[in-house]
Formats: C-alpha cells, structure tokens, sequence
C-alpha cells in the first residue's frame, strides 16, 4: 500500500517502529487476533464441542447424508467430559464388511491405534468387521498395559452384545493423553447404545450426531457424502472427522472414519486408502505436530448390491476411486478450516521441483512456517518469509528462478521482487479468507499442494488451556 510522506521528525519513530516489528514477527498477527475485525460480526455463535470456543469463521455447515446400507450409529453421554455432551459414538456394521486403515506413525501410538493395527494386519484381518467405538474426551495414549487392558476389555463388552469376535470390533480414541479411560463408562452405556441403534434415528441425523459426538476442540462438526457407478450400480461413500489441532499426520489425521455400501476385499481397500490419503489427509498441517491417536478407517459394507471388488487393479473402480478422493479431500480441507484460531485457508503449491518428494518436502515447510502463517494471520504479504522456509529445507532450489505469486498477484520472480509489484493490490488480496500462495523453485517439473490455515493468539489461548 503507497504511504504518504512521513512529517519532519518523524524519521526516529518510524525507525523505532520498524525495529519492533522486526523484532516481533508475531506483533502484527496477535494484534489483529485481540482487537478483532472491526466489520466482524459481535455475535459469533457459540461451537458444539468445548464449551468457550467460537465456531470457526471458515466454517462449513455439515452436509445432509442419506442412509448407506448396512450401516447405523449412535451416541451417549459416557461422561469423559464434566459438561453436558455425548461423547461415545458406536457404528454398527452388517455382518461381511471389509476394513482398511491407516494409522500415525507416532512412536508413542495410543492403545486403540494398537488394537486397530493388530486386528487388520492379522491373518484375515478387516474381512468381518462388526463395529467401531469412538470415545472423545481421552486419548488413553501414554497408559501401558492398563491402556490395553481397557481397550481389549472395551472390545470383548462390544463384541458380546454385537454377537461377534473382539478381533472384529475397531476401536478409536480422542482427547487428553496420559489419562487411562475409564472403560466401565463405555460399558455402562452399551444397552443404551443397543435401543437406540435398534431404533429409527433418521440417517442424517445419526451421521449429524456421531459428527458432533467425535468432537474435542474442533468448533463444527465434519462430514462429507459422495456418490458413484461400480458396475452400473450406484454406491454411497460418507464419512466423517474431527481435528482442528495437532494436525500434521504421517499415515492419517486425527480421526476420520468413511464407510461405503460398495462390496471391496480389505486389500483393495488398504490399496485404495494408501493412494489417496497421501494427497488428503497427509497433505494438510495445522501446527505441524502430530498426534498419538491418528487414525483413518474405511468400511464397506456390500450392501449396495454391485459386484464385489477382489483386485486392485479392476477397472471398475475408477470412478469409485475419484469419488473416495473426494471425500477424503473434503474432509481434509475441513480440519485445515477448523484449524484451532484459525482465520485464513491457505493452499500453498510448489511448482518446479526436482521430484514430488521434494516438492511436498518444500510445500510442507512453507505451510508449518510459524513466521509465514503470522504474517498470513497479520495479511502481510511477506514474501521474504517464504524464501526462507524454501531456502531452510536443503531440498533442490534455483535462487536464480525462483519465483512468489500470491493468488494471481506476482510478489517475485527470477529471484527478485518483481517489476509489477503493487503493495496496495497485494494487502486488499491478503485481506481475503482464502488465500493460495505459488511458489517456483526452477528445479524441474515435479509439483505438490498442501493446505495449511493461519497462526493467531486464539491458537495460543486454545492450547493454553486445553485440560482445563
């Protein structure tokens, strides 16, 4: 933005000012978080999960999903929180349903990440799986040999009321960590659970509760529906997830659970889930960590009547495969949206590399830059911090060609400010909600994307009190 001519004596002050600001990276993004926009709404509704948390200005509603055969869920109140809200959500799938997952590659895995990876890398794993139990509220990651006795204990409750075996009951988990869970609160309320999964809930409704009921700092809840051809057949694919924080998964991210009426052996599904979630869900970062509990699972239950599906390579399930993508995309860009204090969506490409690996390598450094995502958050449009998350990474790069678009906005090129750029042109683009940010590093041909949100103060008051 073109600024008028400082008055005399002003030269002093404006030096003082600048140095601050150097000195401060964060000055400009916590600023804007206090004082607030002043066009902003006063009354931001209140988020369904913990309670002082504000619905995410990047929000999306949740969308209405139909029935997918084979299929119900439900939830209750276990009591893992001390406020009111259900916080136990139990899937019950048709008898013959396959299962693939994917998992954090944490070394300190959770107990129900264990259970899970135990169960489906077995001889004959996922090709009978019956239910899902998801509690949120505790993580029981961190908890030993107790941790597992209560995940093992909370499968055997499960599998005696389903009819089935523990080894086809999956289990996920989702809160504090070093907190053992209290699996006497799950099993309390499976006869509850029964009379309600034996009832008439409406599907929305069912997909719309179990969404809210996976929730822990996450301000709205997740979901996504798509619906495809495998051999003339029409399938349905939904899912749904939780996440707003620790949002930088290596196999999966945070929780998120899709479920399919298509027929597919646990093969192809473990083929199909490995191909996409590489570019979904490993392709976005909130604050670059990564958490003990992150899981992703994909049922299929064979209800929709089309064929089943026993190789990997069968063409019919291109359009399936697009369709899954889809979803898995939809409700990755989701979690970036509900990034804790998060007031930007950020695609951020890297173009010109030496090879995917490296692009994705660069991408990602640039997306967990805390200097780059406050000056996103102060809608600065800081170039400079993005040379050096480029540069910091040893990966392959050109200085010579390297080249900075913000949107369609040129901030550099051949490794310099560019001739046509305009700060005022690029503060009115910075100001938007959603944000893409290019980069070229001159190396070669290979490209990658990740999505990222800003950093501002709401982050640090959100993670400030988290056990609170």
């Amino acid at each position: 933005m073109s600024r008028a001519p400082r008055a005399p004596g002003s030269t002093g002050k404006a030096i003082e000012q600048a140095v601050g600001k150097a000195l401060d990276p964060l000055a400009t993004a916590l600023r804007k978080a206090t004082q607030g926009s002043p066009s902003a709404s006063p009354a931001t509704p209140a988020a369904p999960g913990k309670p002082g948390l504000k619905v995410s200005p990047l929000a999306v509603p949740f969308p209405t999903i139909p029935g997918v055969g084979g299929v119900d869920m439900t939830t209750a109140r276990a009591g893992f929180y001390k406020h009111e809200r259900d916080d136990l959500v139990v899937f019950r799938f048709a008898r013959g349903t396959s299962c693939a997952g994917v998992f954090t590659r944490h070394k300190v895995g959770s107990a129900p990440v264990d259970w899970c990876r135990r169960q489906l890398d077995s001889a004959g794993g996922g090709q009978d799986v019956r239910a899902l139990v998801v509690n949120a509220g505790c993580a029981n990651a961190f908890t030993g040999k107790a941790g597992a006795d209560a995940a093992r204990r909370t499968a055997s409750e499960v599998a005696k009321r389903f009819g089935c075996r523990q080894r086809d009951v999956m289990l996920a988990s989702t809160g504090v960590i070093g907190v053992l869970l209290d699996d006497r609160k799950i099993a309390s309320k499976l006869g509850e659970i029964e009379h309600k999964l034996d009832g008439d809930t409406p599907a929305p409704e069912q997909w719309a509760a179990a969404g809210r009921g996976i929730m822990t700092t996450d301000t709205f809840p997740k979901g996504s529906f798509a619906e495809c051809k495998v051999d003339g057949y029409t399938v349905r694919i939904a899912g749904i997830a939780k996440g707003s924080g620790m949002i930088a998964p290596d196999m999966a991210t945070m929780l998120a659970f899709i479920v399919t009426d298509a027929d597919i052996h646990p093969t192809v599904l473990r083929a199909l889930l490995g191909l996409h979630v590489r570019t979904t869900f490993n392709s976005v970062t909130v604050d670059g960590d990564t958490s003990t509990n992150d899981t992703c699972l994909l049922f299929a239950t064979g209800a929709s009547g089309a064929p089943r599906i026993g190789r990997v390579g069968d063409r019919r399930l291109k359009e399936f495969s697009a369709a899954l993508d889809k979803v898995m995309l939809d409700l990755a860009h989701q979690l970036v949206r509900d990034g804790e204090g998060a007031s930007k969506f950020v695609r951020i490409t890297v173009e010109g590399a030496a090879s995917p690996a490296s692009a994705r390598k660069l991408a990602k450094s640039i997306a967990d830059s805390p200097l780059v995502k406050t000056a996103i958050a102060g809608e600065d449009a800081n170039w400079g911090r993005i040379v050096m998350a480029v540069g910091k990474t040893e990966e392959p790069v050109d200085r010579d060609h390297l080249a900075i678009r913000f949107g369609p906005h040129q901030a550099a090129v051949d490794g310099a400010v560019s001739p046509t750029y305009d700060e005022a042109k690029m503060s009115a683009y910075m100001k938007r909600d959603e944000i893409d940010i290019a980069v070229d590093v001159g190396m070669g041909r290979a490209s990658a994307t990740v999505w990222t949100c800003d950093l501002t103060k709401g982050y640090v008051e959100i993670n400030g009190d988290y056990r609170s």
